[in-house]
């Protein structure tokens, strides 16, 4: 687990009669170039104006993977202004939750102005690093794809319970446990 969960979470994102709304999600993968971009352009694409996504790396590379955007506008999502770049970026855009999805992430030290945000980690298979013929590659872009449209599906769901980070974070988790 990467980071340490504050106790707290601003009432205001949270109500105990619907769903979260407008919430702040930052996913982080090392080089931010597949999996966290991924995770930003269907969440931003799915999102119905509820989560705002962006994504970083603690090590970016500069460069987008190519088959990332080739899948993603194969889907019918934007991929406009999706770029690789460092966690040292969203300094000012102060998420509400911040997941890792690549496991090298959540081991890594976080910065502070991550603060009280709610802080999980979402595995998700590495569909850049697999090699073999096309179609193979594309099923796991496109198995990757499904994945994570279906958690941003399952996040426009959660309901607020609880006006803390525990409740929160634990729908989070569930939503990223395999």
């Amino acid at each position: 687990m990467f980071c340490a969960v504050s106790p707290f979470y601003p009432q205001s994102k949270l109500s105990a009669e619907s769903s979260v709304s407008m919430l702040k999600i930052l996913f982080i993968c090392t080089h931010n170039r597949c999996r966290s971009i991924l995770s930003e352009a269907i969440t931003n694409h799915l999102g119905q104006g509820k989560l705002e996504a962006r994504s970083a790396g603690s090590q970016p590379v500069g460069e987008v993977h190519p088959l990332s955007l080739k899948y993603l506008q194969e889907e019918g999502v934007n991929t406009q202004g999706l770029i690789s770049q460092s966690w040292d970026e969203f300094e000012d855009f102060a998420p509400d939750v911040v997941i890792t999805v690549c496991d090298s992430a959540a081991g890594e030290a976080c910065p502070l102005w991550f603060g009280d945000s709610v802080k999980v980690h979402w595995g998700l298979s590495d569909p850049s690093k697999l090699t073999g013929d096309e179609e193979h590659i594309a099923q796991a872009f496109r198995t990757s794809i499904n994945e994570i449209s279906q958690r941003v599906h399952a996040m426009l769901t959660i309901k607020a319970d609880a006006q803390d980070a525990v409740a929160l974070r634990q729908a989070f988790n569930h939503l990223g446990a395999k």
